[in-house]
């Protein structure tokens, strides 16, 4: 009998290309357009005259739009701050992952991805906006609340990979201290002046999470 070579074995068929994304209805681009014009006007009042000094009246009228349209689309002047385009994805993009992979390798993932994504936007921004979330009273406790519903998406994830009920002690004891790991280094960033760089210290807090406390950061 002949044997079959590699030759004459047919070539498998390429995997079919992802399908595109829909494009956003005219109501989503304008709610987009907007949303943009109101952050925009805020970070530029808030370059000029500070933080403290810039009130949503003044935020409105630069962006042209009502008090009432800007509190519809952010509850709190902190929350303009705060607010960006890539948390909402994060569930979506943990899911995504393989069930099998590390839930700290997925992370990182999905925080490369949104380092980068972020990448596209004014590194001038970037830097205003980390540096409010730790010099601004307001902005850092209204921080502090957004980490509790990070965490109850992440402990999610985690519930899910692991078999375990969403509310179990250590589901949300470990979502919590990822949460709240990779906002100290993010301020760590913006306290020594975005000096270093972001992706390599979110690196360096997932490599210690991973591997637990050191002996020497334990003082054993």
């Amino acid at each position: 009998a002949s044997r079959t070579t590699s030759r004459d074995t047919p070539a498998p068929a390429p995997a079919p290309a992802p399908a595109p994304a829909p494009a956003p209805s005219l109501r989503e681009r304008k709610k987009i357009k907007t949303r943009t014009a109101i952050r925009d006007a805020t970070y530029r009042l808030v370059r000029e005259q500070g933080y403290e000094a810039t009130t949503v009246e003044q935020i409105a009228e630069a962006a042209e739009v009502s008090p009432s349209t800007v509190f519809r689309y952010f509850p709190t002047k902190e929350d303009i701050v705060l607010t960006d385009e890539y948390h909402p994805l994060l569930e979506t993009e943990l899911r995504a992952r393989p069930a099998d992979e590390p839930l700290v390798e997925s992370l990182r993932y999905v925080l490369h991805r949104a380092v980068g994504l972020g990448s596209t936007e004014d590194p001038e921004i970037s830097r205003l906006r980390t540096t409010l979330m730790v010099d601004v009273p307001a902005v850092r406790s209204r921080m502090l609340e957004g980490m509790s519903v990070t965490g109850r998406t992440l402990g999610r994830v985690i519930a899910d990979r692991t078999g375990r009920g969403a509310g179990d002690l250590e589901v949300r004891t470990f979502a919590m201290g990822l949460v709240g790991a990779l906002t100290e280094a993010t301020a760590y960033w913006a306290e020594r002046g975005h000096v270093d760089d972001l992706a390599d210290l979110l690196d360096r807090t997932l490599d210690m999470l991973s591997a637990g406390f050191t002996s020497d950061l334990c003082g054993s």
